[in-house]
């Protein structure tokens, strides 16, 4: 299953989505911008709040953003869907090599992927792959219905924050 979805009116920078297997996962996008200023909006609290949450889904907003983005450290993400409930996404990272690499657990529940991040380098722009490795079928299934399912709109939304940075 590949599946390319353009951007808002057309944008020349499309996201594939490609289920690979049983349990895995592959999101790329090239975007406009150096690998260090995309790697920025992926390790900066305060870029990534700016794009995460998919402005399609009313009332959710990302309230608390804990990111330690280094090899060992922990990030925990807090949304709320506008009542007092909130709900936590959290896990460590395994492996960071700025610019060029983010390896993350989502330690959230049994069925949690491995999320890795890579950066490419194209003279000037980046080849963004977002690759998730799941434990089951299941666990791929629920988040193709799921969180999966937002990752283009977040792309697009990630392009708009490196446009407005000028990269």
């Amino acid at each position: 299953m590949t599946q390319h979805v353009e951007g808002a009116g057309g944008a020349r920078n499309p996201t594939s989505v490609e289920r690979r297997g049983d349990r895995e996962l592959v999101v790329t996008r090239i975007f406009d911008a150096p690998p260090s200023t995309v790697y920025k909006a992926w390790s900066q609290p305060a870029l990534f709040q700016r794009w995460w949450v998919p402005k399609s889904v009313p009332g959710i907003s990302l309230v608390a953003c804990d990111m330690d983005v280094r090899t060992g450290g922990k990030y925990r993400l807090e949304f709320a869907a506008g009542g007092t409930d909130t709900m936590a996404f959290y896990g460590k990272y395994l492996e960071v090599v700025p610019n060029e690499r983010i390896v993350w657990t989502n330690d959230e529940g049994e069925e949690g992927a491995i999320t890795t991040v890579t950066f490419e380098d194209l003279g000037g722009r980046t080849l963004l792959t977002f690759h998730e490795a799941y434990p089951s079928k299941e666990a791929l299934e629920e988040a193709l219905q799921g969180s999966a399912a937002a990752l283009p709109e977040q792309l697009e939304q990630l392009g708009d924050v490196l446009t407005g940075m000028g990269g």
